[in-house]
This record gives C-alpha cells, sequence and structure tokens, in this order.
C-alpha cells in the first residue's frame, strides 16, 4: 500500500497533473521565451498575499528544484500596513505551501491614505520601490510579479480606451531607478481564472485585496485602475461569449505589431510619425 501523501505534496502534485497544461506548461514557455530566468539570479519572489503571488511563488520554488539552471530565491513579503489578521493569513498560506517567507515592514498604507490623488496608483508605484529596495539589499538582480495574461490584454485595452495609446505589458524590463535591476513577470502566459480553478481544487484561501480603502469601502467608482479594470474585464467576458478566443487575439496581437501601418509611435520616450521616413521611402 502506497504512502499517503501530504497536504503540500498533492498542492505540489496537482500542478504537475490536473493543471499541467493549463499552469505549468505555460509558466515554462513564458520561462522560455522570455528568458526570464538566467543562470545565477537571484530573484526576489514578492509575495503579496494573492492567490497570484502565491501561486507564482510555488511555481519558482519547483521550477527551481528541478531545473539544471542554477539561480536562487527570496520570497520577500513586504507588509505595506496589513491588519495582524492579514498578515497571519499570509503566513499561514506559506506555511501551507511550504514558502520560507521573509517578512519586512513600510509605511504605504499610512501614505497612500492622506491623499485623495490617485492612491492606488501611488501606492503601486511605491510598493515597487520598496520592493526594489529590499532586493537589492538581499542582493537579488531581479523581482518577480504576479501579473498574469489577464493583466497583459486588460492593461492593452485600458490604454486604448482610456488612455489614448497602445501600450502593453512587458514580460520583463529593466528598472529605471534601481541599477542592474530587473522585473519579471514569470505567470505571463497563464489565466487567471486557471489561477482560481487550482487554488479551489487545494482548498486555498488567499488574501483578496487588503487596502484600507477597500476595507473601508472609502474607494469610489471613479477611483483611478479600479473601475476601469472591472469594465474592461467584464467587457472581454461578454466578448468571449461570442468569441472564446477574443482574449487570445488580443495578446498575440501585441506580439505581432505592424509599425508600418501605424500613422505614430513613440519608443524611448520620443514621438515618432509616419511621416518621418514617408516622402523618403516613396515606392
Amino acid at each position: 500500500m502506497g504512502r499517503e501523501l501530504s497536504r503540500l505534496q498533492l498542492i505540489e502534485r496537482s500542478l504537475y497533473t490536473k493543471y499541467r497544461n493549463s499552469i505549468w506548461n505555460p509558466f515554462t514557455l513564458a520561462i522560455k521565451r522570455y528568458e526570464l530566468i538566467l543562470p545565477n539570479d537571484r530573484i526576489a519572489v514578492c509575495i503579496s498575499g494573492g492567490k497570484d503571488s502565491m501561486l507564482m511563488a510555488k511555481l519558482m520554488q519547483l521550477l527551481q528544484r528541478h531545473t539544471e539552471v542554477p539561480f536562487d530565491l527570496v520570497f520577500l513579503v513586504m507588509n505595506p500596513g496589513y491588519s495582524q489578521q492579514n498578515i497571519d493569513k499570509i503566513k499561514s498560506n506559506a506555511d501551507i505551501l511550504g514558502l520560507p517567507i521573509t517578512v519586512f515592514d513600510s509605511n504605504i498604507f499610512d501614505v497612500t491614505y492622506a491623499t485623495d490623488k490617485s492612491p492606488c496608483y501611488l501606492c503601486a508605484r511605491m510598493r515597487r520601490g520598496h520592493l526594489y529596495n529590499k532586493a537589492k539589499e538581499m542582493g537579488c538582480n531581479k523581482i518577480a510579479l504576479g501579473h498574469h495574461f489577464d493583466d497583459v490584454i486588460e492593461t492593452t485595452l485600458i490604454g486604448m480606451f482610456y488612455g489614448s495609446q497602445i501600450q502593453g505589458m512587458l514580460p520583463k524590463l529593466h528598472s529605471t531607478n534601481f541599477e542592474g535591476m530587473e522585473l519579471i513577470r514569470p505567470l505571463y502566459c497563464i489565466h487567471e481564472e486557471d489561477i482560481i480553478s487550482w487554488s479551489k481544487y487545494n482548498g486555498l484561501e488567499f488574501l483578496q485585496c487588503a487596502c484600507k480603502y477597500t476595507e473601508n469601502g472609502t474607494l469610489s467608482n471613479n477611483g483611478k485602475g479600479v473601475s476601469k479594470r472591472t469594465e474592461v474585464k467584464q467587457l472581454i467576458k461578454e466578448l468571449k461569449k461570442k468569441d472564446p478566443d477574443i482574449d487570445k487575439s488580443i495578446f498575440n496581437s501585441i506580439h505581432a505589431v505592424c509599425l508600418d501601418t501605424m500613422p505614430g509611435y513613440k519608443t524611448e520616450g520620443a514621438d515618432h510619425s509616419f511621416l518621418d521616413d514617408y516622402y523618403g521611402n516613396k515606392q
């Protein structure tokens, strides 16, 4: 009679079996396709306590365990001002998933709670800065964030509909403020619905959104970033009823931008027009 598996072993096993095609394979595809991990990288896996970052941490840990490419991991949890209940929940889930987390404090919620102007944008900017700083302090050259496939296509449409620009979300980028640091997005090819399914299948409950605005109900429908993303998410959901692959088409489109057909574009902060080369390339 076989040995009974522990809960942790069952959770890990599910990523190789039931969710191999929907989570594990897209994860390794992104790692290879976008060259997210190189030999001797030291990566700070940034955990917010939500389903996305927790899954990312588990996947990165399993990859390190099985790959021949040598790299180091630090599982970094920043406490921006969570309640003790939420901190305890993060630590409990980390124990369940076998993640040796490092927790450090910041005052981000106190700062953003005191402003009425784009609190979500300010919070995101401050979070990233604190994470870069702590990661660099711990000898890391990369931070990993839990943005997934749906975040990528939603950001693209938000930029078009509300920002008057076609702007994607790169799978990796160099930091502009922290020399030698990079940001990578290992969940880039994984759909949110599959992350939710994996969480439910394994009986895992993660933090939703633990900021003071959502806890106190003070973020209105005009809150920047939140309501627009919700609108776009709902739009994609409706479009998928008629075309189940519409999300994949959006995703593929940002990998095949035809600049020759664009009347204008921006690169390295400079604006360009199709007229720049129009007369010199006359057939």
